[in-house]
């Protein structure tokens, strides 16, 4: 097994899993204590119910398990958010966010490889799925079609949830509004070197994912990182308030043009044409400048520097090299002076 001398994070999300998360750290320290210099793990507590609070205590103590930090929330949130809170606080220099129940992190040596080797990005992709029900699996087919149609991207193959980001991968999201919300997708659309790896390990535990939290996550998600649903709105507007100019038009015509027309029909129909269109014309104008306050909220940096680098010979450094020059005495014994070459 290769050696690897940097400093690694790993974030774990648990809830109510107080029994078995003692066995998950020690593995993984195993594990990953052999192919690092430094390491940290971070447990990231999803406002758990059970007994995992005593337990992390006890996981801290003197006899417990060395470098790990918990973190223990004070209500449950979605599992982007609570992986956030593991990265924004890790100190390594690759974090990698691991679920105990479906990842496998036997597997985390090989995508160190793949990060050490230049990825400022890894994902891996259990080929081995939690069974979840039929209306979830059928919403989550749903959902990331769609995603994939609107952004071009298809979250649960381009990016999945077991992942290793390098620090400036992280430091870049965090220049984002809401990184929170950015962290699921954002690192396999910036334009970071990625690398693509596949497994195959039986998931230890199945957890059935509740339908509505994932369905709103979900819209959320859609909202905050696409502007068609609006687009889609003024768009919408944009056609109304032409269709009803149109409409006004035709009636005029036709009072202009035929006489056996029936009493009160034009002033009815000008009525309520002119009313439709100033209502769509606001809510264009309104869906517009929607779209250019989300930008402006929403939008991270102008730019981001993906990879640097920088010649070793420069010119500037050797014009700029000092060298000691000894000059006759004036009396007695030398005198040196420097001088630029």
């Amino acid at each position: 097994m290769e050696f690897f001398p940097c400093f690694l994070s790993v974030v774990f999300v648990v809830r109510n899993q107080s029994e078995a998360i003692q066995e998950v750290l020690s593995d993984t320290a195993s594990v990953i204590s052999l192919v690092v210099s430094d390491y940290e793990l971070i447990v990231v507590d999803n406002a758990s119910d059970d007994n995992s609070i005593p337990t992390f205590r006890g996981l801290v103590g003197e006899n417990g398990i060395a470098n790990l930090q918990v973190y223990a929330l004070t209500k449950e949130v979605d599992t982007d958010t609570a992986s956030w809170v593991g990265l924004e606080n890790a100190l390594g220099d690759f974090v990698a966010v691991i679920d105990p129940l479906i990842d496998d992190i036997k597997f985390l040596p090989k995508m160190l490889e793949q990060a050490v080797g230049g990825a400022d990005v890894v994902f891996a992709n259990n080929e081995q799925k939690p069974v979840q029900s039929l209306a979830y699996r059928t919403a989550n087919i749903v959902f990331h079609s769609v995603y994939n149609w609107l952004n071009g991207i298809h979250l649960a193959k381009d990016a999945p949830q077991y992942r290793i980001l390098s620090k400036r991968v992280i430091n870049f999201i965090l220049q984002h509004s809401q990184p929170a919300m950015t962290y699921r997708y954002l690192p396999a659309t910036a334009g970071f070197a990625r690398a693509y790896l596949t497994y195959s390990a039986t998931p230890k535990a199945t957890h059935l994912k509740p339908l509505g939290e994932s369905i709103d996550r979900g819209m959320r998600l859609l909202v905050s990182t696409t502007r068609t649903p609006m687009r889609l709105v003024t768009s919408l507007s944009l056609f109304g308030a032409i269709t009803n100019l149109v409409y006004c038009v035709y009636v005029l015509a036709v009072g202009v043009f035929k006489a056996d027309v029936a009493p009160g029909w034009i002033s009815v129909s000008l009525q309520q044409s002119g009313m439709f269109f100033l209502i769509s014309l606001v809510l264009l104008v309104l869906g517009e400048y929607i779209l250019n306050m989300a930008s402006l909220t929403n939008e991270g940096p102008l730019y981001h520097v993906g990879q640097e680098f920088t010649s070793i010979r420069m010119t500037r450094r050797e014009r700029l090299n000092i060298e000691e020059v000894v000059t006759k005495p004036f009396e007695k014994g030398t005198q040196t002076t420097e001088r630029d070459s």
